[in-house]
């Protein structure tokens, strides 16, 4: 199999099912793209040429092209029972769904002020922007409540237990915690530093940091 992602510093959507499959063992061949919003550009070309959408992530499985994050991580959930990559039991598992379904359709002021920027250190810009935008200060609130709640039934150390789609989903959030300084309660803060302690997510971070790649697009809050 092959993953096509964009640039692990800004690539927050990528990073889910990258990191789901490199915890999980699940081999494939990593395609990496810098990201671009020009349809001329070799991303966009690329992209188009797989699959209609032209975004990361996307998984080409023997020729057959899965896109969006979630539809990755179904399909892989059901090609590799054995890496039992949602929780077993019923109820958890439509639990860890609709927590996923949350977090893929929601928290849009969440991932429009405080975009994934893994090697910089934004914790003076992310406390003027929780004063300054009461929605993502929300978005952030519900995170933490998420969490804990998820924490106290299946007593931990991940969500639901054992590390599953649902903590590859709130994977770029943890990071989200470290550069902006966002404030969460001690249940949730612990389980954020877990995630980010993975070996798979630091794997992905030092990759980030690496890149010194600057793209204006994604740097709302610097000049370089």
């Amino acid at each position: 199999m092959q993953l096509y992602i964009g640039n692990k510093n800004y690539s927050s959507w990528s990073m889910r099912p990258w990191l789901l499959m490199t915890h999980a063992g699940i081999a494939f061949e990593e395609m990496q793209l810098r990201l671009s919003w020009d349809d001329s550009s070799p991303f966009k070309k690329t992209l188009h040429a797989l699959a209609p959408t032209g975004w990361v992530p996307l998984l080409v499985d023997d020729g057959f092209a899965v896109w969006d994050s979630l539809a990755i991580a179904e399909y892989l959930a059901e090609k590799f029972p054995a890496k039992r990559l949602w929780p077993a039991d019923r109820l958890q598992r439509a639990r860890a769904r609709s927590l996923c379904a949350e977090m893929h359709s929601g928290f849009g002021e969440l991932r429009n002020v405080f975009g994934m920027n893994i090697e910089a250190d934004l914790t003076d810009v992310g406390a003027r922007l929780l004063a300054e935008k009461p929605a993502a200060a929300d978005d952030v609130k519900r995170i933490d409540a998420m969490w804990q709640d998820a924490l106290a039934a299946s007593g931990g150390p991940f969500l639901f237990g054992d590390f599953s789609i649902a903590d590859a989903f709130f994977a770029p959030v943890c990071s989200r915690v470290a550069t902006y300084g966002l404030p969460l309660g001690p249940v949730a803060a612990a389980y954020a530093k877990r995630v980010r302690a993975l070996s798979a997510f630091v794997e992905w971070a030092d990759a980030g940091r690496a890149e010194h790649d600057f793209l204006p697009e994604d740097e709302p809050y610097r000049t370089r």
